[in-house]
């Protein structure tokens, strides 16, 4: 009998696309065009396309280096790329061979889709760049008690002067995104409660005074960031 691949995430486009719009009134309420014109709705639908094919592995096959590398050192690293690789441009050197044409050149180009891509690449690097420093030194605790506490270490200087607070994230092991998350304050360490350490994923994430955030930071060595020389 054959195993079962159990289905990781079973929402379609449609409800990743749903989803987002239902945040913008809290998150961006003066955000009101919802028209498929719209730029921002561009981006969400793409990355809802792109959260929908996503394939739930560790990297490339025989190939890595691209997310694995990131994750090692607590970045959550994703690589864009088209789905279907033109294998006579990708990764050829220039030339031309019995009338085909190999190698990457400017009429293989898609600048519609690099268009969309940089805008992403901008947004999500403007997010970052708005938001406070990682959490570094990021600990967890809870084994057989019930509750799970969570510690890291406060910035000082330059690097609180935007930090508002900290955002605990946590899903179950089964999740391909987080499903659940709290802000606890400009703190150092929070306990929650009724939640057993042994069934979820954990992180934490630096929360701006604007409600940028950063990144959401493993526990443990994976996740332990060295905080910024003043």
């Amino acid at each position: 009998m054959p195993l079962m691949v159990p289905n990781l995430d079973d929402r379609s486009f449609t409800d990743l696309v749903d989803e987002a719009l239902s945040m913008l009134p809290q998150y961006a309420p003066k955000w009101t065009n919802y028209n498929p014109s719209d730029p921002g709705i561009t981006l969400i639908e793409l990355l809802a396309y792109l959260t929908e094919v996503m394939i739930y592995r560790l990297d490339r096959f025989a190939r890595g280096g691209h997310h694995r590398p990131f994750n090692e050192v607590g970045f959550p690293g994703v690589r864009i790329m088209e789905t279907n690789e033109h294998y006579d441009r990708q990764h050829q050197d220039l030339r031309t061979e019995n009338g085909i044409k190999y190698g990457d050149v400017i009429e293989g180009v898609n600048f519609d889709y690099a268009r969309k891509l940089t805008s992403l690449n901008v947004v999500s690097l403007a997010g970052m760049a708005a938001a406070p420093a990682f959490p570094s030194g990021v600990n967890i605790k809870g084994a057989v008690r019930p509750d799970t506490t969570l510690s890291w270490e406060r910035p000082t200087g330059k690097a609180a002067k935007n930090l508002a607070g900290y955002r605990i994230y946590w899903r179950l092991t089964t999740d391909a995104q987080w499903r659940y998350s709290t802000y606890v304050g400009n703190v150092d360490t929070h306990t929650l409660k009724n939640t057993v350490i042994d069934n979820y994923f954990f992180g934490v994430a630096s929360v701006a005074k604007d409600g940028s955030e950063s990144p959401v930071v493993f526990p443990g060595p994976n996740g332990a960031f060295e905080r910024p020389t003043e």
